[in-house]
């Protein structure tokens, strides 16, 4: 590509009717001066120019929005996604009188064009190698579209399952959740968040989404501040640390104020405690929000506790534009203030690499691909090998899997051959036709004398409301489309094909958009549609080996009581059903683990493993009056954090320590070895937890601290080792003290939180 001329700005002076003469070049070699030079040429109203992030929609048509560039009011854009769509706009950025260039922005949470497994799936991976080649991946592809920014990761912890956002994130577990988002971040921005390949990451939501009341969508989170530095922030600290450029901030209250205007959560814990100097970017529409949030009686209110609270980038609302230059020429809102805001719009777009060569990531037309979804521009054995590392096995009975390739398969199910349902929620720019569906990947997979009888059984759902609601945002190409057959004519066909059939494969769970944004649940167990057609199922017989399809924890207790093999697949991307058919037929041996307890019912929700110590436990095996217990159902998650099953038997020895005490300043070793003593080559994941015995507050009953997946041919023997230090120790105490306390500590080890061998040392 031709070098862009430096100093473009000149040329869009002398182009502008206002200019006499071109300005003097910008000092493009020294960031903070170009950001005070601009800021001394820009009017009040570029400067606020600057503040807006605005997508084009029915309220600002292509044509209005290059107008609005031009102008100088918008100062960067979103959803627009080929670089024939954003190459006009970058040319009118430049025709403003200053020149200054805009960036584009996207929700690439989960790959671009090729499509990964979702975020819940990412996280079931353990696997930061696999999950870094997702961010890389999505990171090249999007740049290529000529985007610089992603609204991701979502690192929010996630307790409770209603949550439609559920499916974003990386589950329960504060050092998980943290590991993958250093991970992710460091990915999405390359070595160089300059290189034409990377993109900025702006780590979402901050904070406490995913602790909303009832498990509903935009509802409040009232926590106390011991809760929320020990389990809720950290992940969003560890983004940050990892240089994350951006911040979204969330849509909830934290603690009686909207986080879009609570100056404490965006001052002074994110950049006077944590040292942040990026971006702020509010969520979609969230400033107009805070008059229904009742904090602000009007416009004018509202854009001033924003810019107060410290939201650099308004999205998608106007509310800087008709009401920040009255505020700041009444002196209600410092032009300080403005200045701040919009020194750091410029400092990003500065690391981004735009003021050098505002077409870094458009590049030229006669370059542009002459297809933008053609399959030469996806990344199809990236994300097959990170979607097998993603499926957990749950049960297996028997050793019904894996399958024979020349069994006669019945495959029935609403989701065994849906396109759509395997991109998963937020799927960016990926396209339903291009994903290999399950039976897709059974077909290709199976061998020449194996048969795959496929009949649907069922659709998703029955229920007109619940169908009404998941289409509305699809009215013009709805994604649940019904089939008009009689229930019972359905449930026929599939029990004659099982009847056929030497096992039957059942792809069941939800629609992509029963897991999305607004899309909170009441219930986990499976629509009444799906449940009719598992119950007739299980009555043929045969084997049944469940394919489940969702973006959270499900409830699951029936059909894990009466399936011979319950395979989570999440939603697994554009190479999902090829992914899910290398498991089901033994090519790959499944490997992934819980990143989220499954409960057993709604009931006992919030399920979730670190839980705090209670001074009248429930003690498995041991019934009685007077503890912390439900007493109609067995307590305790279904399946819990860190579980999943393989093809193979692991088997750990008793932890070493290389001491029982533990100095300040020192490193203690923990050891454990592992022996695949089974006939398989395969993968597990070997878990670290501490408990820390005594505390000055009450402490959770078992902390993840370290994870090593390994891999194992068969009879082959590893030791693992971890290393632990006082830092480890540290937790928040009643006064918020980070604190490492003196005395005994528990060390626990296993392939999952449940089932684990200990041993104790002390901090002196």
């Amino acid at each position: 590509m031709m070098k862009r001329l430096l100093p473009f700005v000149l040329l869009a002076g002398a182009m502008s009717p206002f200019a006499c003469a071109a300005p003097p070049a910008l000092p493009l070699d020294d960031r903070q001066a170009l950001i005070e030079t601009l800021l001394e040429r820009m009017t009040l109203a570029e400067k606020i120019g600057q503040l807006r992030l605005i997508s084009i929609g029915g309220d600002m048509p292509r044509e209005r929005i290059v107008e609005e560039i031009a102008a100088g009011r918008i100062g960067a854009t979103f959803n627009s996604v080929t670089r024939a769509d954003n190459r006009p706009m970058q040319e009118a950025a430049l025709r403003s009188r200053l020149g200054i260039p805009i960036f584009f922005a996207y929700d690439v949470v989960h790959g671009h064009r090729t499509i990964f497994p979702i975020s819940l799936a990412l996280a079931s991976s353990w696997d930061l190698d696999a999950i870094a080649l997702s961010g890389r991946v999505s990171a090249i592809e999007a740049s290529a579209d000529g985007l610089d920014l992603t609204f991701a990761p979502m690192v929010d912890i996630t307790r409770d399952p209603r949550w439609g956002r559920t499916s974003e994130g990386f589950g329960e577990d504060p050092y998980l959740v943290s590991q993958i988002a250093g991970t992710l971040v460091r990915a999405y921005q390359g070595e160089r968040l300059s290189a034409a390949d990377s993109v900025m990451a702006s780590v979402k939501h901050f904070a406490l989404y995913g602790a909303v009341e009832g498990g509903r969508d935009y509802n409040v989170v009232d926590m106390s501040p011991q809760r929320m530095y020990q389990d809720y922030l950290p992940p969003y600290r560890a983004a940050v640390d990892a240089g994350a450029g951006g911040v979204m901030v969330a849509l909830n209250t934290v603690n009686g104020v909207p986080a879009s205007a609570n100056r404490w959560l965006l001052r002074d814990l994110l950049r006077d405690d944590w040292g942040f100097r990026g971006l702020n970017i509010s969520d979609h529409g969230a400033i107009d929000e805070l008059l229904r949030h009742g904090v602000a009686r009007d416009g004018r209110e509202a854009a001033r506790l924003a810019i107060e609270a410290g939201i650099d980038l308004s999205m998608h609302d106007s509310l800087y534009l008709q009401e920040l230059p009255g505020l700041v020429e009444r002196g209600e809102v410092p032009l300080e203030l403005i200045d701040q805001a919009v020194g750091r719009v410029l400092g990003a777009k500065y690391d981004l690499g735009l003021f050098h060569d505002p077409y870094r990531r458009i590049g030229r037309a006669v370059d542009d691909p002459a297809e933008v979804n053609a399959e030469s521009r996806l990344h199809r054995e990236a994300a097959r090998q990170v979607a097998r590392e993603s499926l957990v096995l749950l049960e297996n009975r028997g050793q019904t899997l894996p399958l024979r390739r020349d069994a006669r398969i019945a495959l029935v199910g609403p989701l065994a051959d849906s396109p759509v349902d395997m991109l998963g929620s937020w799927s960016a720019a990926g396209v339903a036709a291009q994903a290999v569906t399950l039976r897709q990947g059974l077909e290709r997979a199976l061998g020449k004398d194996g048969r795959i009888i496929h009949a649907r059984g069922a659709n998703v759902t029955d229920d007109a409301g619940m169908i009404k609601y998941l289409n509305f945002l699809n009215w013009d190409r709805p994604e649940v489309v019904q089939d008009p057959r009689p229930p019972q004519a359905m449930i026929d066909e599939a029990v004659r094909a099982a009847r056929e059939a030497d096992v039957i494969v059942a792809a069941l769970g939800e629609a992509r958009g029963m897991s999305h944004e607004s899309s909170s649940r009441t219930s986990l167990t499976l629509p009444a549609s799906q449940q009719a057609l598992l119950e007739a199922l299980v009555a043929t017989g045969k084997p049944l080996v469940v394919v489940l399809m969702n973006g959270r924890p499900l409830q699951l207790g029936w059909v894990r009581e009466h399936a011979d093999a319950l395979l989570e697949t999440w939603f697994t991307g554009t190479e999902g059903g090829n992914a899910i058919a290398d498991v089901l037929f033994g090519a790959h041996n499944p490997s992934g683990k819980l990143p989220i307890s499954f409960p057993r019912s709604v009931g006992q929700i919030p399920t979730y493993y670190n839980h705090p110590r209670l001074g009248r436990p429930y003690v498995e095996g041991r019934p009685g009056n007077y503890t912390s217990q439900y007493f109609e159902e067995p307590n305790g998650a279904l399946y819990p954090f860190g579980y999943g099953l393989s093809y193979t038997e692991f088997e750990l020895s008793k932890p070493q320590l290389s001491q029982r005490e533990l100095k300040r300043g020192q490193r203690l070793e923990v050891s454990v070895t592992v022996k695949n003593s089974g006939a398989r080559a395969g993968a597990t994941v070997v878990q670290l937890y501490l408990q820390d015995l005594v505390g000055s507050s009450v402490r959770p009953v078992k902390e993840l601290k370290r994870f090593e997946k390994i891999r194992l041919e068969p009879g082959e023997t590893r030791v693992v080792r971890f290393t632990l230090g006082e830092d480890d120790l540290r937790f928040h105490d009643a006064r918020l003290d980070y604190v490492a306390e003196p005395g005994e500590f528990e060390v626990q080890l296993g392939l999952d939180s449940r089932a684990v061998q200990s041993e104790r040392f002390e901090l002196l």
